[in-house]
């Protein structure tokens, strides 16, 4: 019993010292010089440069898929009129082909430093660079996920929509649109946690993001476990998040269905 009960008290010091050295660097890294001020600053504006992406991205690709799913479907019959709608088509296709082409064959920190050394030169805050940028990243692969749902809908739905009156523009928006998001959702939720993670390179143009926070204090404090562990969390926590977020919206487009 006396050698149980030395073990145990052991182990009972062992956590005891294990807990105080936690909460020393604890305060060390996190409370010192109010160092979380920064952690807060960097979620904070990882938050801002993922949500104004998200929006850019959704709005570009909407559009870029639009043009490029009306051209694939419409290409035979508009090249047989010929005149000016074929060749407009035709031209804004070919300009969406090539942003698609530069934007994916391009790593995103590259277009990051473009927009903010070469395009926004003069620009002193990076968080709206950054939401640029990545709004341009995230709206080529955003359309090309769009596009592929738009082509997944029957055509009965474009018949459906000239039979109610509606011309094409309208059967788009109030008709195949909806039943695209629905089908294309959970590729977009990956989509969009990729662009939450690609937000740490902001760092690259000095922008106080989420991933550079942690490096600075850990490059001042010496402990990188600590910040990088809380890095690590907080993205994990969004993701999470977001999952939850998609997971519940997609059982309510479940239930409106039946």
């Amino acid at each position: 019993m006396s050698a149980i009960s030395a073990w145990f008290n052991g182990l009972i010091t062992d956590i005891t010292l294990w807990f105080d050295g936690f909460a020393a660097d604890f305060h060390t890294v996190f409370i010192e010089k109010d160092r979380y001020e920064q952690m807060l600053t960097g979620l904070l504006n990882t938050l801002k440069i993922t949500a104004g992406a998200l929006l850019i991205g959704i709005v570009i690709g909407i559009v870029v898929a639009a043009v490029r799913s009306s051209y694939d479907k419409n290409k035979e019959s508009l090249k047989q009129h010929g005149g000016v709608g074929y060749c407009l088509l035709a031209f804004f296709n070919f300009i969406c082909k090539v942003y698609l082409t530069v934007i994916r064959g391009t790593p995103v920190v590259v277009q990051l430093m473009i927009s903010y050394f070469l395009i926004f030169a003069s620009v002193k805050d990076g968080v709206p660079v950054g939401i640029f940028a990545f709004g341009i990243n995230s709206g080529a692969y955003v359309a090309e996920i769009f596009r592929g749902g738009i082509m997944s809908v029957d055509n009965g739905q474009f018949e459906a929509g000239r039979s109610l009156g509606f011309n094409y523009i309208q059967t788009m928006w109030y008709i195949v649109i909806p039943q695209m998001f629905k089908s294309v959702l959970p590729t977009l939720c990956n989509e969009f946690i990729a662009l939450l993670k690609e937000t740490s390179v902001a760092g690259y143009v000095g922008v106080m993001e989420l991933t550079k926070a942690g490096n600075s204090i850990a490059g001042v404090t010496y402990n990188y476990f600590l910040p990088l562990m809380t890095v690590a969390a907080a993205y994990l926590i969004i993701v999470m998040i977001l999952s939850w977020l998609v997971g519940k919206l997609e059982r309510r487009l479940r239930v409106s269905e039946r």
